[in-house]
C-alpha cells in the first residue's frame, strides 16, 4: 500500500471520528456546560488517557510495531504472530493488577492530578473519584486494542484501527442522549463515564473481529520473556521515560488548572479538542502510516525508499499544517461559538476557550513535525533520540506553564504547550540535519516551504478582513446563522489558500496526494 493511500485511509476515518467528536462535545457543552460537573468528568477522562499514552499508542506502539514489522519481514507471518501473542500475554499480566490497584487507590490518585478539587466544597473531588473508578479500566481495553491495531497496521490494514475513535465518540454520544432523555443515571457525567467503558468493550470486540477476518487474530498464550520481548521492553524504556515526563507535564497542567476558577479545565478541554482535529487527521495519520512502511524499508536496507517516504511525509505535513494552524488561530471565536455556544455554554465560555485555542494553534505545525521526525527515528529502532528531546520539550513546557499561569491564567498553560512543542520539533530537526543535511533542507523543499508560507499569509489577510465585516447584518443570530458564518469563513480561507497554492505551483503536491490515494 502506498504511503499516501495509507495516510488517506487513516485520515478519512480520523475525520469521521473527529466530526462525531465535535457532535459529542456540542452535546456535552449544551447539557453540562463548563462547570464543576464537567471539570470532574474531564479529570476522570484524562486519567486513563494519561496511562494509555504509555501502554497503548505511546511507548508500547513505538517499540512493538518496529519489532513486529521487522520480525514479519525477516521470519515470516507465523513467527511474528507468535511474538504478538506473547506481547499480549505480558500486557495482560502487567496491566490487570495495575488497573485494580489504581481503582482501589483512586481517592489518593485524584488529589495528585487535581489538588485544587480537595479544598473546595462544590463536590468536584468526590465526583471525580467516583467517575474515575468507572473510566480507569478503559486503559486496559484500549491497550489491547492498540496491540491488535499495531498487528493490523503491519499488514497494511489501516482502516480497522483508524476507525476506533469513531466507536468511542458514538458510545459517548449515546450515553449523553440517554442521560438527556431522562435515563436512570445519577448525572450526565455518570452516563458518559459508563459510556467510556462501553466504548472500550466495543473497540476490543471490533478489533478482534477484524483481526480474525484478516487471519491475524492474536490468541491467548502463556507469557514468556523471549529475546523479542526483551528487545521490546528495552525499546520501551526510553519511551516510558519520555511518556512519563510528558504525563508529568500533563499532570502539572491539570494541577495548575485545578487552582484556577471553575471552568478553566473545561476551557482547555474544548480548545484542545479543536486543535486535535487537524493534528489527528494530518499528524497522526502521517505518523501511523509512516512507521511500519519506513521500518520495512530500513529493515530491507532500501534507503532510497526510506528517503522518498520521509520526503512525502514532510511535503504532506507542510501543505496541510500551515493553513490549519493559521485558520484555527484566526477563526477561534467563530468556530467555538458555532459548535458549543448553546444551552449552558455561554458567550464568556466561548471567549475563554477561544483564547486557549489561539495559543494551541501555534503548536500545531510543531506537533505534526514531531510526529514525522519521531516516526523516522522509531522506524530505525532509535527510541532514545525522540525521547530525549521530548523530555527537554516537556520540561520547557512545565517551566513556562508555571511562569505564565499568573499573568495569563489558562491561556498561559496552552501557550506553554506551544513553546515546548516547538523546542522539541527544532531539536529533532537539527538532529536529522546533522545526520543527513539533505533530509529536510533541499532546495526544492525550501522553495516549497517559502511558497506555502506566502499562501498562508494571503489566506490570513483575507480572513482578517472578513472578520471585520458586520456578521450580524449578513447572518441571523441563530444556531444556523452561526454555523453558516463559520463555514463561510472556513471555505473562504480554503479558497484563497488553494488558489494561491495553484499559482505558486504547490497544487502538484495536492494532486500527487489524491492520485496516490486513489
Amino acid at each position: 500500500m502506498k504511503f499516501f493511500k495509507a495516510m488517506a485511509t487513516i485520515g478519512s476515518w480520523t475525520m469521521l471520528s473527529r466530526l462525531a467528536g465535535f457532535l459529542r462535545d456540542m452535546l456535552t457543552a449544551i447539557i453540562m456546560g463548563a462547570g464543576p460537573l464537567t471539570d470532574a468528568f474531564f479529570v476522570a477522562l484524562k486519567l486513563p488517557n494519561f496511562f494509555r499514552r504509555i501502554t497503548a499508542e505511546g511507548a508500547f506502539s513505538a517499540a512493538f510495531v518496529p519489532v513486529f514489522s521487522g520480525k514479519l519481514a525477516a521470519d515470516g507471518r507465523q513467527e511474528a504472530m507468535g511474538f504478538a501473542r506473547n506481547a499480549q500475554a505480558m500486557m495482560l499480566t502487567i496491566l490487570l493488577p495495575f488497573a485494580a490497584l489504581i481503582v482501589v487507590a483512586m481517592p489518593l490518585v485524584v488529589p495528585l492530578i487535581a489538588p485544587g478539587f480537595v479544598t473546595e466544597d462544590n463536590g468536584r473531588y468526590d465526583l471525580a473519584v467516583e467517575l474515575a473508578r468507572i473510566t480507569f479500566p478503559y486503559m486496559v481495553l484500549i491497550s489491547l486494542v492498540a496491540l491488535l491495531g499495531g498487528v493490523m497496521n503491519a499488514f497494511d490494514r489501516f482502516a480497522p484501527f483508524a476507525a476506533m475513535p469513531l466507536f468511542f465518540n458514538l458510545a459517548l454520544i449515546a450515553a449523553l442522549l440517554y442521560a438527556a432523555a431522562g435515563g436512570e443515571t445519577a448525572s450526565p457525567a455518570h452516563a458518559m463515564a459508563w459510556g467510556v467503558l462501553a466504548a472500550g468493550v466495543m473497540q476490543l470486540l471490533w478489533m478482534m473481529f477484524q483481526s480474525l477476518r484478516a487471519g491475524a487474530f492474536v490468541g491467548l498464550a502463556r507469557p514468556r520473556m523471549t529475546p523479542e520481548m526483551k528487545k521490546t521492553f528495552a525499546l520501551m524504556g526510553p519511551g516510558i521515560l519520555g511518556a512519563g515526563i510528558a504525563q508529568i507535564n500533563l499532570f502539572i497542567d491539570m494541577i495548575l488548572a485545578s487552582f484556577l476558577p471553575a471552568g478553566a479545565i473545561s476551557y482547555l478541554y474544548y480548545a484542545d479538542r479543536l486543535y486535535q482535529f487537524p493534528l489527528s487527521i494530518i499528524g497522526i495519520s502521517i505518523g501511523v502510516a509512516l512507521l511500519p512502511m519506513l521500518a520495512r524499508a530500513i529493515k530491507s536496507e532500501n534507503h532510497g525508499e526510506g528517503q522518498r517516504l520521509f520526503s512525502q511525509a514532510l511535503s504532506a505535513g507542510a501543505l496541510l499544517a500551515l493553513p490549519a494552524a493559521a485558520g484555527l488561530a484566526m477563526l477561534a471565536a467563530p468556530i467555538i461559538s458555532a459548535l458549543f455556544e448553546y444551552g449552558k455554554f455561554t458567550a464568556e465560555d466561548t471567549l475563554m476557550s477561544a483564547r486557549a485555542l489561539q495559543a494551541y494553534a501555534l503548536a500545531l505545525p510543531a506537533f505534526i513535525a514531531v510526529k514525522i521526525f519521531s516516526a523516522a527515528s522509531f522506524a530505525a529502532e532509535d527510541t532514545k533520540t525522540p525521547v530525549r528531546y521530548a523530555i527537554i520539550g516537556s520540561l520547557v513546557n512545565i517551566v513556562f506553564s508555571i511562569l505564565l499561569l499568573i499573568p495569563l491564567g489558562h491561556v498561559g498553560i496552552a501557550l506553554a504547550t506551544a513553546i515546548g512543542a516547538w523546542v522539541n520539533a527544532l531539536l529533532l530537526a537539527r538532529k536529522i540535519v546533522q545526520q543527513n543535511p539533505a533530509a529536510i533542507w533541499t532546495k526544492s523543499e525550501t522553495r516549497q516551504m517559502l511558497s506555502l508560507l506566502m499562501c498562508t499569509a494571503a489566506m490570513t489577510a483575507v480572513l482578517a478582513a472578513a472578520l471585520h465585516l458586520d456578521a450580524a447584518a449578513l447572518f441571523p443570530a441563530t444556531a444556523f446563522g452561526k454555523i453558516t458564518h463559520m463555514f463561510a469563513l472556513v471555505f473562504a480561507g480554503m479558497a484563497v489558500y488553494f488558489s494561491a497554492a495553484f499559482f505558486t505551483g504547490n497544487m502538484r503536491y495536492l494532486k500527487e496526494l489524491f492520485r496516490k490515494s486513489a
